[in-house]
């Protein structure tokens, strides 16, 4: 897996950030999450997407790259 975190590195991702850190379209992400690849959850009025869900699918993509 890949793992780059630190302390100070967000648990949780805005969707801009997380389509940033993954560098796909807002829809591609959204389609992850209706897929169920990945995750999403709601605190307040914000929908956050799990570090470790953007971690696990790049690794997951990786490995099938092979």
């Amino acid at each position: 897996m890949v793992n780059s975190t630190s302390a100070l590195d967000p648990l949780l991702h805005r969707i801009p950030d997380a389509c940033r850190r993954l560098s796909v379209s807002r829809t591609t992400l959204y389609e992850l999450i209706k897929s169920g690849e990945i995750r999403s959850v709601k605190i307040g009025s914000r929908s956050l997407v799990p570090e470790a869900d953007l971690q696990r699918v790049l690794a997951s993509r990786l490995e099938a790259a092979r």
